[in-house]
């Protein structure tokens, strides 16, 4: 455990460190409750959520546009906060702290005085745990985190100044780093969603054959497409729509040695630039589109040529750029697909710059794509209408549990759970006896709808709210077996599917039905 504990605290002192000179809040007491509330780093919030301290979303969190996670605490389906990083989750844990009053007297403390900010913090009922401060002390001291206060005591000192009345140091992360130099290609406040990564992959207008693919697609519709750094020269501009990649732009950056990197951006509606303009990170080169004899849906190709100082070429992933990007510019997006951060294995180890966990399971990609606005295929309403959040996790379990059932392997779960999320469709055929087709839709601003192909009869069901809670209740059971599930969610499915079917049964019945000429109703 103090290996764990240990590595924690190497990786995000720095950030605890900058909190202290801030706000006065101990950094070895950021640490021990970091360490503490997240099982260093490994529990399911932690990664998914960059959620550190345990810390729920309030309302006005949620009204201000903050993102949150559903979770089983005190009780199910509990919303935590979700950050774009750990050091988000840090700077907002010290706003919590300061401005709750229960608090207060920790702030009357000196900043290296970490027993008793833990006694305090204990005292205020931060946690709900009985022995708080006792586990916040040990961990401290076992891992000699009390060496970071030392540290920042020590800075402060030589500046004048004490903890609580410092500058930020750290460079802020932002979105698109455009004040940086560095953009990505397109907006997002979160990631880019890639629905084809670099390598080799089925030809998507020729299923029968594979190709190498030399780009990254991503999903989106006729947005602007930006220039990712400054100085940029425009080499190439195509406007013939009706050539493989269509109208595109391409752009070169200098790097030493007299290595160029080229940015190719393909299938565009539109181009706004010219060969040989300058061009800025951030500025809008074009528009986004469908163009081209090779493409089946509107997307951005994005392709990344490395020219050597000879002039010979090589592609290169575009995950590979987009990481040297976002170190450069401090940009905290991601770029992800089938639930994984493309940009992971090219980012180094620097705490400065964390990056989103990858370990995302099938159900919880699913249910990042169906919130994000940033997929492009997100639902309305999430975070506000508990109708679609009940909708939406009875979605996503009811595919987490069907691909298990199914037997798939995890790349598979995963390519079957951004299927699913993309076309808001899932097979429920392997949970459900006896019937030769069973799916389950979620449309924008509908409740979920079941369709059935009992071999004799086709027909479909809009789910009532009874419907999912029953159907939830049975899926977030703990104490049931994947089996178990199944025989009682393909119980309560058919029931659904017998209603609908006798009430369509009654509906052509009463169709069928004239009244006889010498009945006269009166």
């Amino acid at each position: 455990m103090a290996g764990k504990n240990q590595a924690y605290a190497e990786r995000y002192a720095e950030f605890a460190m900058e909190q202290m000179r801030l706000y006065g809040i101990p950094a070895s007491v950021t640490l021990a409750q970091g360490i503490l509330e997240s099982a260093s780093g490994q529990s399911r919030l932690a990664q998914n959520e960059n959620n550190h301290f345990g810390i729920k979303a309030t309302q006005s969190w949620i009204a201000n546009g903050g993102r949150y996670g559903l979770y089983t605490d005190d009780k199910p389906n509990e919303k935590f906060c979700s950050y774009a990083s750990v050091g988000d989750s840090d700077a907002h844990h010290s706003r919590f702290l300061k401005g709750n009053s229960r608090y207060a007297s920790c702030f009357k403390l000196d900043a290296d005085d970490y027993r008793g900010w833990a006694q305090g913090l204990d005292k205020a009922g931060y946690a709900t745990a009985g022995k708080y401060a006792p586990a916040l002390i040990s961990i401290i001291e076992s891992n000699n985190l009390q060496r970071y206060d030392r540290m920042v005591m020590e800075e402060m000192n030589a500046k004048g100044l004490k903890p609580g009345q410092g500058t930020p140091q750290m460079q802020p992360a932002n979105a698109n780093g455009t004040e940086q130099g560095y953009s990505f290609p397109l907006k997002r406040e979160e990631f880019l969603f890639v629905t084809s990564p670099f390598g080799m992959r089925t030809d998507p207008t020729d299923p029968s054959r594979k190709q190498m693919h030399k780009g990254m697609d991503i999903r989106c519709d006729n947005e602007a497409v930006l220039a990712t750094e400054k100085d940029g020269k425009v080499v190439a501009v195509n406007d013939n729509a009706n050539t493989p990649g269509g109208k595109s732009v391409t752009v070169e950056y200098a790097r030493e040695g007299g290595i160029k990197v080229q940015v190719s951006y393909l299938h565009l509606s539109s181009t706004s630039v010219k060969v040989g303009d300058t061009v800025n990170a951030g500025q809008q080169i074009g528009v986004s589109g469908n163009t081209g004899t090779r493409t089946t849906g509107s997307h951005l190709h994005l392709g990344v040529k490395q020219i050597a100082s000879d002039g010979t070429g090589r592609d290169m992933d575009p995950a590979a750029y987009l990481a040297e990007i976002a170190e450069k510019g401090n940009i905290r997006l991601t770029a992800m697909h089938d639930g994984q951060n493309l940009l992971a294995k090219y980012k180094s180890p620097n705490p400065d710059s964390p990056v989103m966990d990858t370990s995302l399971s099938p159900e919880e990609w699913m249910k990042k794509l169906l919130s994000s606005e940033d997929s492009g295929i997100g639902m309305g309403g999430y975070g506000q209408d508990p109708v679609i959040e009940m909708a939406m996790t009875l979605f996503t379990s009811l595919m987490a549990l069907a691909v298990q059932i199914d037997n798939r392997t995890e790349e598979e779960q995963m390519a079957v759970a951004t299927a699913a999320a993309t076309d808001r469709r899932i097979d429920l055929t392997p949970l459900v006896k006896g019937m030769r087709e069973c799916t389950l839709m979620v449309k924008e601003g509908e409740t979920p709808t079941l369709s059935v192909d009992t071999g004799t009869n086709r027909f479909s069901a809009q789910l009532t709210a009874a419907d999912m809670n029953r159907l939830n209740l049975v899926l977030s059971d703990s104490t049931l077996t994947s089996e178990e599930k199944k025989e009682r969610i393909s119980g309560i499915v058919g029931n659904i599917a017998l209603n609908a079917q006798l009430s369509q049964d009654y509906r052509q019945g009463m169709s069928q039905h004239t009244p006889s000429e010498n009945i006269s109703i009166r």
